[in-house]
Parts: C-alpha cells; sequence; structure tokens
C-alpha cells in the first residue's frame, strides 16, 4: 500500500513541478491569444476562406495563428466555416494554424526544452499546411467534400466557439478602456474553461511517465540502430502516443519534455506534438461531423502530412546543424524546482494577470459567453 501512496506522491509532484515551471508561460499565451481573438477582426472570413487557392489557405492560416489552441475548438471552429463556405483545404489550414501556430504553445515549448522546438513547431505547422493542400485531393475528391459539407450543415456544432471579435478603436484607446478588456478576459477565461482538463491530464500522464525506468523509453525508440531507422520508427511511434494519450495540443508539451528526456529524437518529438489533431476522441467528432467516408481519409492524410513534416524539418535543422545536441535533459532538469528566482516573479506576475482577468470576466458578464458555449 505504501507503494502505491509513494507512486501517487511522486507523480502530483512531477506534476506540480512542471506547472510551476510554465505556469507564467501559460498565462502570457493564453492573455495574448484573448487580446488578438477579442481585437482582431474576424468579419467576412467565411467568404474570403471559400477557394483553394493561395490567398484563402493564407488567411486561414493567420486566423488560426490568432485563435485559441484547443484542439477541440479549432475542430468545431473549423466545422463552422466548413458550413459558411471555406473550402476543405482552409478549413484544415485553420485547423493545423490554430494547434501548431499558437502562442502558448511556443512559449511553453522554449521554456521546457528550448527554443529549437519552438522554431521547429512552428515551421512544421506551415509544412504540414503546404503538404495538406498539396495532397488533399489524393485523399478527398470534390465530390466527397460537397457530400461531408451537406453532412456538417446536418449535425449540430460540438459548441467551442468564441464570441465574435470587437474591432472598435485603436490600439490605445483599447489598452485603457475596461469595455475594450471585457471580451479579451471573455475569451481568456473561455480557453482557460475549455483547456483545464487537457493541460491537467497532460501535466498529470508527464508525472507518470516520470516513474517510468530509462529502459522503458529504450525499448519503446530505436535510438542504436544505423540512421535512417530510428528516425523513421520514432516518427511513427510519436503520432501513436499522441493518439492513445488522448491530450490536445498544448496538455502535449510536458509528456513530449519527458519524451525528448527518454530518448526519442527530434523528428519522433515533433510528429508527437503534431498529432494532437488525431487523438480518438477528435476523430469520433470527425465522424460525427462529416460522415465516415471523409473522416477515414482526412485521418490519413493528416497522419501522411505529420510524419512527412516531421522528416522534413529534421532534416532542414540537421543540415543547419540546429538540432540539439549534447546531453539530454534529466527528469529533475525539465521537471524543476521551485525556488526563489526569477521564474517566481514570472509566477507571481502570471497570477496576478491571471487574477485580473478572470476577476473582470467575472465581474463584467464577459462570463456569460463562455458559460453560452458550454
Amino acid at each position: 500500500m505504501s507503494d502505491v501512496v509513494n507512486f501517487i506522491w511522486h507523480v502530483l509532484r512531477d506534476a506540480l513541478l512542471m506547472f510551476w515551471e510554465v505556469w507564467w508561460a501559460l498565462v502570457l499565451g493564453f492573455a495574448i491569444s484573448a487580446v488578438v481573438q477579442a481585437w482582431v477582426p474576424r468579419d467576412r472570413v467565411s467568404r474570403a476562406l471559400g477557394s483553394s487557392g493561395p490567398g484563402p489557405v493564407a488567411r486561414a492560416t493567420g486566423l488560426g495563428a490568432a485563435s485559441s489552441s484547443c484542439s477541440y475548438a479549432a475542430v468545431a471552429i473549423g466545422r463552422s466555416l466548413f458550413v459558411k463556405g471555406a473550402s476543405a483545404v482552409s478549413a484544415l489550414s485553420f485547423q493545423f494554424a490554430s494547434t501548431n501556430l499558437v502562442w502558448e504553445l511556443g512559449v511553453v515549448l522554449w521554456v521546457l526544452i528550448g527554443w529549437q522546438f519552438t522554431v521547429a513547431e512552428y515551421l512544421g505547422g506551415l509544412v504540414m499546411i503546404l503538404l495538406m493542400a498539396l495532397l488533399l485531393r489524393l485523399f478527398v475528391s470534390r465530390r466527397l467534400e460537397e457530400r461531408a459539407r451537406e453532412h456538417a450543415e446536418r449535425t449540430p456544432s460540438g459548441g467551442h466557439d468564441h464570441g465574435p471579435a470587437a474591432s472598435t478603436g485603436g490600439w490605445r484607446e483599447r489598452l485603457l478602456s475596461a469595455d475594450a478588456w471585457t471580451p479579451v478576459a471573455g475569451n481568456f477565461r473561455t480557453d482557460v474553461q475549455m483547456l483545464w482538463k487537457e493541460i491537467t491530464v497532460g501535466f498529470l500522464l508527464a508525472g507518470v511517465a516520470a516513474q517510468l525506468s530509462n529502459s522503458f523509453f529504450t525499448a519503446l525508440f530505436l535510438t542504436h540502430a544505423p540512421q535512417p531507422i530510428p528516425t523513421l520508427e520514432n516518427v511513427i511511434v510519436g503520432p501513436v502516443i499522441a493518439v492513445l494519450s488522448f491530450v490536445c495540443s498544448i496538455g502535449n508539451v510536458p509528456l513530449a519534455a519527458v519524451l525528448w528526456s527518454g530518448g526519442i529524437s527530434f523528428a519522433g518529438v515533433l510528429s508527437f506534438l503534431f498529432a494532437d489533431l488525431i487523438v480518438l476522441p477528435i476523430v469520433a467528432i470527425y465522424r460525427k461531423y462529416y460522415g465516415t467516408a471523409f473522416a477515414a481519409r482526412i485521418v490519413a492524410l493528416m497522419f501522411v502530412t505529420m510524419v512527412l513534416a516531421a522528416l522534413l524539418v529534421d532534416g532542414v535543422f540537421s543540415l543547419l546543424g540546429a538540432i540539439p545536441s549534447g546531453p539530454r535533459p534529466t527528469r529533475a532538469d525539465v521537471f524543476g524546482s521551485v525556488q526563489v528566482d526569477y521564474k517566481l516573479v514570472l509566477n507571481l506576475i502570471g497570477l496576478a494577470v491571471f487574477g485580473a482577468l478572470m476577476g473582470l470576466s467575472l465581474r463584467r458578464g464577459a462570463g456569460m459567453h463562455a458559460h453560452a458555449h458550454h
């Protein structure tokens, strides 16, 4: 019995230590995301995303990068864009951008395992969108796309949409206006409410993984075979772990840090991070929204683009000599410790920002739209 209690204690301790490492970065990312969602106008978006040319895909990518990092929200908003006339390429570009090109993901990656992963994540997100745009017609015919649109029109949304962006006044007036900050606070609270379960599960899974021996990871990842066998094996295993862990977007980052510490390749970490749009609950949502045939094809398309993007970015980083070398971070490095240092100051500032935005959303009724979508 004491062994079980000891195990649970170590899992919780490591999960909380990792949370301490990234709390300020999470709050900063969510706050920036909430400001962009509230202050960047999004009207006329669907009309602008109707065709599958470079323009609509670029606009969908920009809109996704400016939105929430929740995989479930990305899928729901992607569906609403698709129903309003956006092409499948534009809707999927939005989803990829929303889960790979957002602020909070990059900041937390940088803090936990280094700037190389942040740059590779953003570059990989763009590569995936390009590959998906090029390969879509191999997987999905125009006829099937239209059938999927009709299916989506008949299916109610899962309800993860955000309120419309406010676009009145200049930046200076907005910064000083409580009214302008109200939708920011509402979006911040909505994102926190949508994602706290995924983030908590992500930290707990990382805490569990931290208790596994190094031999577990050595067995899971080929590390000593001649190249390119380990890289190819890792980019397949990475998405499989992501699919089975059920965690979305930013919740994947703590587990990615443990996998990197455990010996997975650079490409393997990337394919693991990219795979948050094909976790099993989201595959079930695709099937509900679009029907089985379209769902199966876009999941296959996504898997192929994730693996290829991870290999391509890994290749670019290899040529540039930018893949992190030298000793991997130990578990102690990944999970950190609580000390009186700059992190304490940043975390206290994060707590103040969190309290101010949550307080404003509750006090001024901005939380109403958060509840309206749940």
